[in-house]
């Protein structure tokens, strides 16, 4: 581990000296690519140094038993290197974890899409609840949403909903979220009281630059169509929306949030490469022949990965088993304790796999 260590150091400062070239400088791609290496490394070096200064300790403690004669002395150092043993081993976990391999994405802005799924008028409603409960959290953080496009229902639900979220590690903290949400609720439009299941399934797309993935005009249809929303909605009646057709994969978006028609495609692009750079990521997942299926889940949209009871005011995660007795508070955006015990479950799991 220590020589890892130095080698990261080493990278670290490497990096640092490579900034400040004006050849990189004016070179964005490398540019970003190493800012945010630089950044990844930062926690790395900052644990590395707390470690090394544990180490130092422990070594002046130990001198003192080793040449001390007075006993009182000598049985206060044994006291201080036990303790600083005992750090010096919750150091040692906290680098085994930063040492494993990283998520290229985990420092991206990420595209959210929910679509309502079994259950109809009801998993619509789901639908606008986790749209809601992602934008909460979000703002609990400080990061800034943008809605995409959206198709809504006449009661407020959403069929479709794609927004995007920018911050800091966005990505790594919301890329689990993927999967089928299910919900057990009574729904206000059911007269019997009885307790409907309906799920809602969440996407989390790492958001592509243009240097990522190049989409080129010759592969693209672009069609300008009038807005259209539920019934009493403020509908644009001009042709603003936008319908784009990528060929070569036969994905469709519309966008007509705005009323523009040149900041709607640069919404449907935007969507359309994060899309595509979605792809190919799980292409080459799928390369990968023994690939670790990781306890939190492979990321399959397929995959029933959480449920909300509104009756017993419960949340349960089925990956980690985690369950939460807080259900309003979870969906008003107090997420944070789902999606660290969810990050801290990957860790371990990871950590597991690189040990056998």
């Amino acid at each position: 581990m220590l020589n890892k260590l130095k080698e990261v150091e080493k990278r670290y400062f490497d990096i640092e000296a490579e900034l400040e070239k004006p050849d990189v400088m004016s070179d964005r791609k490398r540019y970003l690519d190493l800012t945010r290496e630089y950044k990844q490394l930062g926690p790395v070096i900052t644990e590395y140094r707390e470690y090394s200064r544990l180490c130092s300790e422990i070594e002046g403690a130990d001198e003192i038993i080793a040449i001390e004669s007075d006993d009182e002395l000598r049985d206060i150092a044994k006291e201080e290197a036990a303790e600083l043993r005992a750090l010096l081993a919750e150091s040692e976990e906290k680098l085994k974890v930063l040492l494993l391999p990283k998520d290229p994405n985990d420092g991206k802005n990420v595209i959210i899409e929910i679509r309502g799924g079994a259950g109809g008028e009801e998993a619509a409603l789901f639908a606008a609840v986790l749209y809601r409960m992602y934008n909460m959290y979000a703002d609990s953080v400080k990061w800034k949403t943008e809605l995409v496009s959206c198709n809504e229902t006449e009661l407020g639900g959403f069929k479709e909903v794609t927004f995007s979220v920018a911050g800091e590690g966005a990505y790594s903290k919301l890329k689990f979220e993927s999967g089928v949400h299910r919900v057990q609720r009574v729904p206000e439009t059911e007269s019997q009281g009885r307790i409907q299941t309906s799920t809602a399934t969440v996407a989390v797309l790492p958001e592509a630059e243009d240097v990522e993935v190049e989409i080129k005009e010759s592969e693209l249809k672009i069609e300008t169509i009038k807005s259209s929303g539920a019934g009493g909605q403020h509908v644009n009646k001009t042709e603003s929306a936008i319908r784009l057709l990528h060929v070569p994969t036969g994905i469709v978006i519309e966008c007509q949030d705005e009323r523009s028609q040149f900041k709607n495609r640069d919404k449907a692009m935007k969507l359309l490469r994060a899309k595509l750079y979605d792809m190919k990521e799980r292409e080459q997942s799928e390369k990968i022949a023994n690939e670790r299926k990781s306890q939190v889940g492979t990321g399959d949209r397929s995959e029933r990965i959480r449920t909300y009871n509104y009756q017993q005011g419960r949340v349960t995660d089925h990956r980690i088993g985690l369950t939460l007795y807080s259900l309003d508070d979870f969906l008003n955006g107090n997420i944070t304790q789902m999606l660290d015990a969810l990050i801290t479950a990957d860790a371990a799991e990871r950590l597991k796999g690189s040990s056998t």
